[in-house]
């Protein structure tokens, strides 16, 4: 055989191999689909995965629909993932936000002191936006993923369009509640969405941001020769799911019930200016601090309000808080200077936790701890410490801390279990370990003194007395964004779809008495701002009669007109 020959042959031998392997080669994509398609577990183990109280149990576990029973749902596996795939998105709404303005709304130009501050700086980027004088809202926030890069250059905007949030991809909303013309925010308070705020005029205030599209009622007085708008000034407001709580100047106090109208079912008088207002968050227990006595108050059996007790310090109290969980008899925590009392309705008992130390300078109480800081003596004595008692025990559980400047503010009712938030004067937040008593982080968060803070399982929210609202990722020490405003964050409160801040102003009393121009008054009135990071679970319509709007209801402010639609959707 020559080599032509043999070369044909080896050619055409190929060529057949070719040919007979082809339909073996095609066989087996299909073979290893069936082989794929074939269970890998046992029978029993699948009906163990499906089964729908293991799923139901997952939920509960989880915090998913704690309300519910197992027969609502009959696929409970699909509940458990749609559950955790908005619980996914509430968490990238919170972390991914982030300015971004299209190129004909920006402009550089210089910034003068006296100016309405800037707002929304994301620690991704290193933007900074400021609202030049003119400007009627605070900016036009959009959250967008991410910008192009690092941008060192500061921006300012000019533009006096309607300012708006969104989420591509996503869905979120930011408001300012509307204000009371001519007046100052004196107090501000929160519960479940629903706010409450308290101006110089008297006048009291409630929104309900769980609705896409609510009114603002006000709580009127009882008192018929008050004219409106012409009541002393609101020193303290307080707010739980049917009571809503305000104090006076002058030493009136009004309680009203959320279900039944916008009229107080209650009106009390001190002989003094009220110094310290509670509201229990779950029951109708109310307590004032005026002068040297601290009185309860809540309804009989039959929903006549009455004094459950009445108690008398030597001091002035300056913090005074309700203990929650406290069953048929309330029990308030008061501070009043260096002395600190559990007050118990009960049997008017009065015991003395704390005393002849340095002086209370925050409080927090849970349903069976309570936490309070106190002054340092001096970094060559002992710096400034929180100490945390038992309630039942009566007796100090830990001291933590021991820093140099004074704790300003704590958490210990909102804090997941065995943590503890605080904030202080060195504008640092601190998350405390329970358990060891050590500080597990430290956060260097504001310029100046913190004034409220709050943490759940993930994330902390802190307002500085310098007007900034900031988010941290405290599992990763990572600052998400931040939101300035000219006065102090004295409010904060979220949840995990929402957010409640208020920068309330301390000077009572507007320094221009030129009252007509938007601008001055919008610079020392105060601000409220509700952040819905998941516009598509809000309520058509609030569950509280007081926060309904009627067919009639007109608006009645001339230059609010547009802040009177709640949010802003994209």
């Amino acid at each position: 055989m020559d080599d032509y020959s043999l070369d044909e042959f080896r050619r055409r031998w190929q060529e057949e191999l070719a040919q007979a392997q082809a339909p073996r080669k095609r066989r087996r994509p299909e073979a290893a689909e069936r082989r794929a398609r074939r269970p890998e577990v046992s029978k029993t183990w699948k009906v163990i995965a499906e089964d729908e109280v293991l799923w139901y149990r997952l939920c509960q576990q989880e915090g998913h629909l704690p309300d519910s029973s197992i027969s609502d749902y009959s696929c409970w596996k699909l509940i458990f993932q749609e559950c955790r795939a908005k619980e996914h998105m509430l968490r990238t709404n919170w972390k991914m936000i982030c300015l971004h303005f299209q190129p004909q709304d920006l402009g550089t130009s210089s910034y003068s002191a006296g100016e309405e501050g800037w707002i929304g700086l994301p620690a991704t980027s290193s933007l900074i936006v400021r609202v030049v004088r003119g400007v009627l809202r605070a900016a036009p926030l959009t959250f967008t993923d991410s910008l192009e890069g690092p941008r060192k250059q500061k921006h300012y905007l000019h533009t006096k369009e309607e300012p708006k949030m969104s989420f591509p991809n996503r869905k979120g909303a930011v408001s300012e509640l509307e204000h009371v013309p001519d007046v100052v925010l004196c107090d501000v308070h929160s519960h479940d969405g629903v706010v409450i705020a308290g101006y110089t005029s008297g006048d009291v205030r409630v929104w309900d941001t769980r609705t896409w599209d609510y009114v603002a009622p006000f709580l009127e007085s009882e008192d018929e020769e008050d004219e409106p708008g012409m009541q002393p000034n609101v020193s303290f407001v307080r707010i739980n799911s049917s009571l809503a709580v305000a104090a006076y100047e002058d030493g009136f106090l009004n309680i009203w019930d959320l279900r039944t109208g916008k009229y107080p079912v209650h009106r009390f008088e001190h002989d003094a200016r009220i110094q310290a207002l509670a509201l229990s968050q779950d029951d109708a227990t109310v307590a004032t601090a005026s002068a040297f006595d601290v009185v309860m108050l809540s309804p009989n059996e039959e929903g006549y309000w009455q004094i459950a007790a009445e108690f008398e310090v030597p001091k002035l109290v300056q913090y005074l808080e309700i203990v929650p969980e406290t069953r048929r008899y309330p029990v308030a925590v008061a501070a009043a200077g260096d002395l600190m009392y559990l007050l118990k309705a009960e049997d008017s008992a009065r015991t003395l936790l704390y005393a002849h130390g340095p002086p209370v300078t925050c409080l927090d109480v849970s349903a069976n701890q309570v936490a309070f800081g106190v002054q340092g003596l001096g970094w060559v004595y002992e710096g400034s410490k929180i100490l945390v008692y038992s309630l039942e025990a009566g007796r100090r559980l830990l001291k933590l801390g021991n820093v140099l400047r004074d704790f300003t503010c704590v958490n210990l009712s909102d804090s997941p279990a065995n943590l503890m938030v605080s904030g202080n004067m060195d504008g640092r937040v601190r998350i405390h370990d329970l358990r060891s008593g050590n500080i597990a982080l430290s956060l260097s968060a504001h310029q100046l003194r913190v004034c409220a803070v709050q943490m759940d399982d993930w994330k902390i929210v802190s307002g500085g007395e310098e007007g900034l609202v900031s988010v941290w990722d405290y599992r990763t020490n990572q600052k998400l964004w931040e939101v300035y405003s000219g006065h102090p964050v004295q409010h904060i409160s979220f949840s995990s779809h929402s957010l409640i801040t208020a920068n309330v102003p301390y000077q009572t009393v507007m320094r221009n008495a030129d009252l007509d121009s938007f601008t001055t008054h919008r610079r020392h009135r105060g601000l409220i701002r509700a952040y819905e990071f998941a516009v598509d679970q809000l309520a058509f319509q609030s569950p509280l009669p007081v926060c309904r709007s009627s067919c009639d209801a007109m608006a009645t402010h001339y230059y609010d007109l547009a802040l009177a639609f709640p949010y802003n959707h994209v």
